[in-house]
């Protein structure tokens, strides 16, 4: 651990983190969350900006007979995305076959996640919205590169970037793909995500399922 850990938790860190999003208030935003630990940063932000919250799930594609290596991943939500590491790709020539049934599968493995953390609901459409995906940190920002691509090729209007804590390298790559990046510590040198933290304890799907509740809850009429 940090011998001085910037952030509580996830739900401080996310408070933290709304308050440098104030100037989206306006744009009536979706917040969207890496599950799983993205999820508590995001339920504050949501909160605090009186916005929509989803989750966005990203799973690898793994190279036929080597699962590790990645050859791609898809991005769900309403209109699911595939974002190929064209490199690797061009190395190991997979099927189109290959590369459709794997995709199929991901999002079978998605959906279920998907039902368990918001029940019937929809994912939200994003074209034409100001679209805000949070995550609890980043190290080498693999995930959220393939999140910002996949969230990219459904046209909404403004695509920011939201996370308490990653390195300058990585964000500077990152902000490629995206209109805007907010980091509210770029430690040098970085430890882990979680070195950051004083709590750090694992995000279970119980908290996630009763935080997406929650905010579905306060956007109720009545809520």
């Amino acid at each position: 651990m940090h011998p001085h850990p910037e952030f509580r938790d996830r739900h401080e860190a996310g408070r933290r983190l709304a308050k440098a999003l104030t100037h989206y208030a306006a744009f009536d935003p979706v917040i969207l969350g890496l599950p799983r630990g993205g999820v508590p940063v995001a339920y504050e932000v949501a909160v605090a900006l009186g916005a929509e919250l989803d989750v966005v799930f990203v799973r690898k594609i793994g190279a036929p007979g080597h699962e590790e290596l990645g050859i791609g991943a898809v991005v769900d939500g309403a209109n699911p995305q595939l974002v190929l590491n064209e490199d690797v790709v061009r190395q190991l020539g997979p099927s189109p076959n290959y590369i459709r049934s794997e995709m199929r599968r991901q999002l079978e493995t998605i959906e279920k996640r998907r039902h368990l953390y918001r029940g019937e609901m929809e994912p939200v459409e994003l074209e034409d919205r100001t679209v805000i995906l949070v995550d609890d940190g980043i190290a080498t920002g693999g995930t959220v590169r393939a999140a910002l691509k996949g969230l990219r090729k459904n046209d909404p209007a403004r695509l920011i970037l939201a996370v308490p804590v990653a390195p300058a390298d990585t964000l500077a790559q990152l902000a490629k793909e995206c209109d805007d990046v907010v980091c509210l510590v770029s430690p040098s040198p970085f430890y882990a995500v979680g070195a950051h933290y004083l709590d750090f304890t694992q995000t279970g799907d119980e908290e996630v399922i009763h935080l997406m509740r929650e905010a579905r809850g306060m956007r109720e009429p009545g809520g």
